[in-house]
Protein backbone atom coordinates (compact mmCIF):
# COMPACT_ATOMS: atom_id res chain seq x y z
CA UNK A 1 0.00 0.00 0.00
CA UNK A 2 1.46 3.30 -1.22
CA UNK A 3 1.92 5.57 1.38
CA UNK A 4 0.58 9.08 1.95
CA UNK A 5 2.70 12.50 2.09
CA UNK A 6 1.42 15.77 3.64
CA UNK A 7 1.43 17.40 0.00
CA UNK A 8 -0.23 14.95 -2.08
CA UNK A 9 -3.23 12.55 -1.79
CA UNK A 10 -2.57 8.89 -2.94
CA UNK A 11 -5.47 7.07 -4.95
CA UNK A 12 -5.74 3.50 -3.13
CA UNK A 13 -6.44 0.79 -5.03
CA UNK A 14 -9.79 -0.45 -4.86
CA UNK A 15 -10.38 -2.25 -1.73
CA UNK A 16 -7.61 -0.76 0.02
CA UNK A 17 -8.02 -1.16 4.06
CA UNK A 18 -6.69 0.27 6.82
CA UNK A 19 -6.12 -2.14 9.72
CA UNK A 20 -6.46 -0.48 13.70
CA UNK A 21 -7.12 -4.06 15.05
CA UNK A 22 -5.22 -7.16 13.82
CA UNK A 23 -5.44 -10.02 15.57
CA UNK A 24 -3.45 -13.30 13.93
CA UNK A 25 -6.45 -14.70 13.61
CA UNK A 26 -9.00 -13.36 13.20
CA UNK A 27 -12.81 -14.19 13.70
CA UNK A 28 -14.79 -12.03 12.89
CA UNK A 29 -14.29 -8.24 11.25
CA UNK A 30 -15.95 -4.92 11.24
CA UNK A 31 -14.82 -2.27 8.32
CA UNK A 32 -15.63 1.11 8.63
CA UNK A 33 -17.11 3.78 5.62
CA UNK A 34 -16.29 7.41 5.83
CA UNK A 35 -18.66 10.11 4.52
CA UNK A 36 -17.75 12.14 0.97
CA UNK A 37 -19.22 14.02 -2.07
CA UNK A 38 -22.26 13.37 -4.10
CA UNK A 39 -19.66 14.24 -7.22
CA UNK A 40 -15.63 14.06 -7.01
CA UNK A 41 -13.37 12.46 -8.74
CA UNK A 42 -10.39 13.12 -7.16
CA UNK A 43 -8.57 10.82 -4.52
CA UNK A 44 -9.56 11.95 -0.51
CA UNK A 45 -7.34 14.60 0.52
CA UNK A 46 -4.21 13.90 3.32
CA UNK A 47 -6.54 15.58 5.65
CA UNK A 48 -9.77 13.67 5.16
CA UNK A 49 -12.26 15.06 7.91
CA UNK A 50 -14.56 12.43 7.53
CA UNK A 51 -12.21 9.92 7.74
CA UNK A 52 -10.51 10.97 10.83
CA UNK A 53 -14.51 11.42 12.25
CA UNK A 54 -14.55 7.30 11.84
CA UNK A 55 -11.80 7.08 14.73
CA UNK A 56 -13.31 7.28 17.48
CA UNK A 57 -16.11 4.73 16.12
CA UNK A 58 -12.98 2.68 15.32
CA UNK A 59 -11.75 3.16 19.07
CA UNK A 60 -15.19 2.56 20.66
CA UNK A 61 -15.94 -0.46 18.53
CA UNK A 62 -12.53 -1.99 19.73
CA UNK A 63 -13.20 -1.73 23.20
CA UNK A 64 -16.76 -3.20 23.22
CA UNK A 65 -15.21 -6.41 21.51
CA UNK A 66 -11.96 -6.45 23.53
CA UNK A 67 -10.66 -10.28 23.95
CA UNK A 68 -12.58 -11.63 20.84
CA UNK A 69 -10.75 -11.56 17.94
CA UNK A 70 -11.93 -9.21 15.73
CA UNK A 71 -10.45 -7.63 12.67
CA UNK A 72 -11.16 -3.59 12.71
CA UNK A 73 -10.42 -1.49 9.54
CA UNK A 74 -11.41 1.50 7.67
CA UNK A 75 -12.14 1.33 3.82
CA UNK A 76 -9.68 4.11 1.57
CA UNK A 77 -11.61 5.17 -1.40
CA UNK A 78 -10.05 5.85 -4.53
CA UNK A 79 -12.36 9.01 -5.02
CA UNK A 80 -13.59 11.49 -3.06
CA UNK A 81 -17.49 11.10 -3.97
CA UNK A 82 -20.51 8.78 -4.64
CA UNK A 83 -20.49 9.79 -8.88
CA UNK A 84 -23.95 8.75 -10.26
CA UNK A 85 -24.67 5.45 -11.57
CA UNK A 86 -20.57 4.64 -10.77
CA UNK A 87 -21.32 4.69 -7.25
CA UNK A 88 -17.88 4.06 -6.12
CA UNK A 89 -17.59 4.33 -2.70
CA UNK A 90 -19.94 1.32 -3.03
CA UNK A 91 -17.80 -0.56 -5.23
CA UNK A 92 -14.94 0.37 -3.01
CA UNK A 93 -16.94 -1.23 -0.05
CA UNK A 94 -17.64 -4.42 -2.80
CA UNK A 95 -13.97 -4.36 -3.08
CA UNK A 96 -12.37 -4.27 0.18
CA UNK A 97 -15.17 -7.42 1.29
CA UNK A 98 -13.39 -9.49 -1.76
CA UNK A 99 -10.30 -8.66 -0.52
CA UNK A 100 -10.92 -9.27 3.70
CA UNK A 101 -12.25 -13.15 1.97
CA UNK A 102 -8.84 -13.55 0.54
CA UNK A 103 -6.98 -12.86 3.64
CA UNK A 104 -8.95 -14.17 6.42
CA UNK A 105 -11.68 -16.62 4.66
CA UNK A 106 -14.98 -16.12 5.24
CA UNK A 107 -15.80 -13.77 8.23
CA UNK A 108 -18.70 -12.67 9.70
CA UNK A 109 -18.35 -8.96 8.89
CA UNK A 110 -20.28 -5.74 10.38
CA UNK A 111 -19.97 -2.97 7.85
CA UNK A 112 -20.18 0.42 10.01
CA UNK A 113 -20.70 3.70 7.62
CA UNK A 114 -21.38 7.80 7.90
CA UNK A 115 -23.29 9.29 5.30
CA UNK A 116 -21.95 8.82 1.91
CA UNK A 117 -20.11 5.48 3.78
CA UNK A 118 -23.44 4.68 5.22
CA UNK A 119 -25.21 4.45 1.48
CA UNK A 120 -21.69 2.63 0.38
CA UNK A 121 -22.47 -0.33 3.58
CA UNK A 122 -26.50 -0.54 2.89
CA UNK A 123 -25.26 -1.34 -0.94
CA UNK A 124 -22.66 -3.60 -0.05
CA UNK A 125 -24.44 -5.44 2.39
CA UNK A 126 -26.09 -8.17 0.16
CA UNK A 127 -22.08 -9.92 -0.27
CA UNK A 128 -22.48 -13.35 2.14
CA UNK A 129 -20.11 -11.69 4.32
CA UNK A 130 -22.01 -9.22 5.86
CA UNK A 131 -24.03 -9.98 8.86
CA UNK A 132 -25.44 -6.61 9.68
CA UNK A 133 -24.85 -2.76 8.67
CA UNK A 134 -25.04 0.31 11.47
CA UNK A 135 -25.73 3.48 9.06
CA UNK A 136 -25.19 6.93 10.64
CA UNK A 137 -26.62 9.72 9.57
CA UNK A 138 -27.02 7.85 6.26
CA UNK A 139 -27.20 9.08 2.63
CA UNK A 140 -31.20 6.81 1.51
CA UNK A 141 -32.03 8.91 -1.63
CA UNK A 142 -35.59 8.05 -2.89
CA UNK A 143 -35.40 4.53 -4.90
CA UNK A 144 -32.22 3.31 -3.32
CA UNK A 145 -32.16 -0.62 -4.11
CA UNK A 146 -33.64 -2.65 -1.12
CA UNK A 147 -34.21 -6.23 -2.61
CA UNK A 148 -30.40 -7.53 -2.27
CA UNK A 149 -30.95 -7.10 1.60
CA UNK A 150 -33.22 -9.96 3.07
CA UNK A 151 -32.03 -11.73 5.75
CA UNK A 152 -29.90 -8.87 6.90
CA UNK A 153 -30.11 -6.64 10.07
CA UNK A 154 -29.71 -3.18 9.64
CA UNK A 155 -29.38 -0.50 12.16
CA UNK A 156 -29.82 3.25 10.80
CA UNK A 157 -29.40 6.28 13.24
CA UNK A 158 -30.06 9.77 12.59
CA UNK A 159 -30.98 13.17 14.31
CA UNK A 160 -33.59 14.55 12.86
CA UNK A 161 -32.01 17.72 12.60
CA UNK A 162 -29.79 16.79 10.13
CA UNK A 163 -29.42 19.31 7.44
CA UNK A 164 -26.96 17.05 5.21
CA UNK A 165 -28.80 14.15 4.49
CA UNK A 166 -32.64 13.25 5.47
CA UNK A 167 -34.01 11.17 8.67
CA UNK A 168 -37.12 10.86 7.06
CA UNK A 169 -35.49 9.25 4.01
CA UNK A 170 -33.54 6.61 6.37
CA UNK A 171 -36.70 6.30 7.76
CA UNK A 172 -38.63 5.54 4.46
CA UNK A 173 -35.57 3.63 3.95
CA UNK A 174 -36.23 1.12 6.78
CA UNK A 175 -39.76 0.59 5.71
CA UNK A 176 -38.60 -0.60 2.33
CA UNK A 177 -36.16 -2.86 3.71
CA UNK A 178 -38.30 -4.51 6.00
CA UNK A 179 -40.70 -5.18 3.09
CA UNK A 180 -38.00 -6.55 1.30
CA UNK A 181 -37.33 -9.25 4.05
CA UNK A 182 -34.64 -7.49 6.73
CA UNK A 183 -34.57 -6.94 10.17
CA UNK A 184 -34.43 -3.26 9.67
CA UNK A 185 -34.36 -0.53 12.39
CA UNK A 186 -34.68 3.33 12.65
CA UNK A 187 -33.03 4.62 15.94
CA UNK A 188 -33.76 8.61 16.33
CA UNK A 189 -31.05 10.01 18.28
CA UNK A 190 -31.32 12.98 20.26
CA UNK A 191 -28.89 15.22 18.96
CA UNK A 192 -25.37 15.64 16.75
CA UNK A 193 -26.12 16.74 13.55
CA UNK A 194 -24.65 15.19 10.54
CA UNK A 195 -21.32 15.17 11.91
CA UNK A 196 -22.62 13.38 15.07
CA UNK A 197 -20.44 16.10 17.01
CA UNK A 198 -22.57 17.28 19.96
CA UNK A 199 -23.35 14.41 22.32
CA UNK A 200 -20.57 12.42 19.72
CA UNK A 201 -20.23 9.67 22.92
CA UNK A 202 -23.61 8.30 22.75
CA UNK A 203 -23.26 8.19 19.19
CA UNK A 204 -19.66 5.88 20.04
CA UNK A 205 -21.34 4.07 22.56
CA UNK A 206 -24.15 3.02 20.55
CA UNK A 207 -22.97 2.22 17.15
CA UNK A 208 -20.26 -0.18 18.94
CA UNK A 209 -23.03 -1.89 21.10
CA UNK A 210 -24.81 -2.31 18.52
CA UNK A 211 -21.88 -3.79 16.58
CA UNK A 212 -20.76 -6.01 19.57
CA UNK A 213 -24.55 -7.62 19.49
CA UNK A 214 -24.54 -8.28 15.75
CA UNK A 215 -21.15 -9.75 16.63
CA UNK A 216 -22.68 -12.09 19.09
CA UNK A 217 -25.84 -13.46 16.79
CA UNK A 218 -25.40 -16.90 15.77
Amino acid sequence: MTAQTPDRAVRAEPGALILRSAPPVPTAAVLLLHGGRADALEPPPYLNLPALRMRPFAAATARAVRGRDVLIAEVRYRHRGWNGARADAAQDAEAALARLRDRAGPLPVVLVGHSMGGRAALRAAGDPLVRGVVALAPWCPEGEPVDHLAGRRLHLLHDESDKVTAARESWEFVRRARAAGADAEGITMPTGGHAMLRGAGLWHRRTAALVAGLLSER
